[in-house]
């Protein structure tokens, strides 16, 4: 990200009194941060290694004018800050940002886990510039989004706007994702253009008779029902809109059975770059759409309490519903602190019973961090149980193993 405003930097530093700011994720005592700055190199290594702790957490690393710059997590705070200063790491990333750096604050973590739900938010809070910059657009992740009324469509954006009818994501690869966004809109007839548009549909209700004009060729080529020129119903815009929808939850392949039959239809009559282009069209919406298949069964299968220890006795009970963290609480240990949250557990397990869940709270973002953490450590589905299962397992909930 490119700074050009003062306002952008003032935005980016973090006042001492208030280090990361607040931890909705996390339900026990704030944490305190610990923030060193010195003018050396030297100095400020020597400075980690005696106050930093061989614990879980995160990191921020400011500059000389107290901008963040770059936030890490690790399981080892010491090690992973230590590691920025070796000299092997002088012509890497890792050195560059160390080399810029005049400050650097941590704050512990109970768990990798409860780190890693950090990094995640304060990288969305603040984007410090040495997290996106240099990653090629390719690499950057973008989320699908359907929606913007009137006239929904498919569109791509870095953080989903409000008031959207569905998101899903994050996806990697800029513009295989503006390839797929297209074929999506050119497949469904939904419009692309932009939002200073006047649309009009043909059950809308005019004072006048006007004679509506497409803004664009589209309509024309029967790729867009021309909510623009009152081609359609508002019913039957809303019909494709459904559709889309459908694709988005992984249930729809059907954009992908057009796209190889007209790729067939123009090998057949040897129109062989057309059959090129298409077939770039097919492989962009494969991977979307065996990325949106994956994340639809995370999301009707990962409804549960998954808890996890805390090194320092913070234990914690995440509620994973449809893919994405919806609460958290302090993991009871005992009778008397069961007894404190039943109600609350047992209102976790009202949430997740709807099986047609889709999830979509308030972290919806945690959806793909959730589901690569259980696939690259699939044990840790063995120590979850679903809420009303809450009263047997607590006990045993958080021993080790």
């Amino acid at each position: 990200m490119k700074i050009t405003t003062r306002e952008s930097v003032l935005a980016l530093r973090l006042p001492r009194d208030e280090g990361f700011g607040p931890d909705p994720l996390l339900p026990h005592a704030r944490r305190p941060v610990v923030r060193v700055g010195e003018r050396t190199r030297a100095a400020l290594q020597r400075e980690v290694t005696q106050r930093c702790p061989t614990v879980p957490g995160v990191y921020g690393i400011l500059d000389r004018t107290g901008v963040l710059i770059y936030v890490g997590k690790s399981k080892s705070l010491r090690q992973r800050l230590l590691s920025y200063f070796q000299a092997s790491s002088r012509g890497e990333k890792s050195g560059r940002i160390i080399e810029a750096a005049r400050c650097v604050q941590w704050e512990t973590q109970p768990s990798e886990f409860a780190a890693l739900l950090r990094e995640q938010a304060l990288i969305r809070r603040f984007r410090p510039r040495w997290n996106v910059q240099g990653i090629p657009e390719r690499q950057r992740p973008v989320y699908l989004c359907l929606g913007r009324a009137p006239a929904p469509y498919f569109f791509t954006a870095a953080k989903p706007p409000q008031d959207l009818i569905a998101s899903e994501g994050p996806f990697y690869g800029a513009a295989r994702m503006s390839r797929a966004v297209d074929a999506l809109n050119h497949h469904f007839r939904l419009r692309d253009c932009s939002q200073k548009t006047p649309f009009y549909f043909s059950d809308q209700l005019s004072l006048f008779d006007v004679d509506h004009r497409p803004a664009c060729l589209r309509y024309e080529t029967g790729t867009c029902l021309g909510p623009c020129a009152a081609a359609c119903s508002r019913a039957g815009y809303d019909a494709q809109v459904n559709a889309a929808q459908s694709f988005l939850d992984g249930f729809n392949d059907e954009p992908l059975v057009a796209i190889k039959d007209s790729i067939d239809t123009a090998s057949a009559n040897r129109q062989y770059e057309l059959a090129a282009r298409r077939l770039n069209d097919y492989q962009s919406l494969d991977y979307l759409y065996r990325k949106l298949s994956y994340l639809a069964e995370v999301r009707r299968g990962y409804s549960f309490i998954y808890p996890v220890r805390g090194f320092d006795h913070c234990h914690t009970w995440y509620l994973i519903r449809a893919g994405e963290i919806a609460d958290v609480l302090p993991a009871p240990v005992c009778d008397q602190s069961f007894a404190a949250v039943r109600e609350r557990v047992q209102q976790w397990g009202k949430a997740t019973q709807s099986a047609l869940d889709r999830g979509h709270g308030a972290h919806a973002h945690t959806l793909n961090l959730v589901a690569s953490w259980f696939r690259n450590r699939g044990a840790e589905l063995a120590r979850t149980f679903t809420p009303d299962l809450a009263e047997t397992r607590y006990a045993t909930a958080l021993q080790p193993g």
